[in-house]
């Protein structure tokens, strides 16, 4: 009983190759995996809107400046309502992370990742804040406006002076207290900025 299912399975395993193997190639010859007849080649200038990637060593930072001041006020009207007046206590209910705080926490029984303490280039908080802030209008503010909110949480983690003017070039200068807390991965596809 056994050989003839074992047998039967077979037969049927080697019928749906077959044909499988029959309608690949005759896919294959009609031109299959060339262009499919729909849409059409990207325009540059629309993935140019898109592509505002800001890498740690400061490539692709727009142009723009910001201040501490200014970034406390941008800060008030756009990002307390979330984050809290102290960026270290959320208002509950908004799913905001602290962004202050947690230096030294990492290691221990109740890690605080903040932008303070966890995230190891500035470049990652102009990026995020650039592309995800303020959460009801993402996108919505100006580049001289992120460049005042990152010297700004920067000014009050004490990760920055606050007297300083945060642009493309302070941006990439800035060292992160936790630059060095994250492992280089050794695969080469993931070095795609370089």
């Amino acid at each position: 009983m056994c050989t003839t299912i074992k047998t039967k399975f077979l037969g049927a395993a080697a019928v749906v190759a077959l044909v499988g193997g029959t309608s690949f190639s005759a896919l294959a010859g009609s031109g299959y995996g060339g262009p499919y007849g729909f849409g059409s080649p990207a325009d540059p200038a629309a993935v140019a809107i898109i592509d505002i990637d800001v890498v740690p060593d400061g490539r692709g930072a727009p142009p723009g400046e910001g201040t501490y001041e200014q970034g406390k006020m941008v800060y008030a009207e756009q990002c307390s309502a979330c984050h809290g007046d102290d960026m270290a206590s959320p208002v509950k209910g908004t799913g905001a992370a602290p962004l202050r705080g947690g230096r030294g926490t990492l290691a221990s029984e109740g890690p605080k990742k903040t932008v303070e303490s966890y995230w190891p280039y500035a470049s990652t908080l102009y990026d995020y804040v650039r592309r995800a802030m303020p959460f009801n209008a993402p996108g919505s503010l100006s580049n001289d406006d992120v460049y005042a909110v990152v010297a700004y949480v920067l000014g009050e983690g004490e990760v920055v002076d606050k007297g300083m003017t945060m642009n493309a070039d302070a941006l990439a200068a800035v060292e992160m207290p936790n630059r060095d807390g994250f492992v280089p991965d050794p695969r080469p596809d993931v070095h795609n900025y370089e």
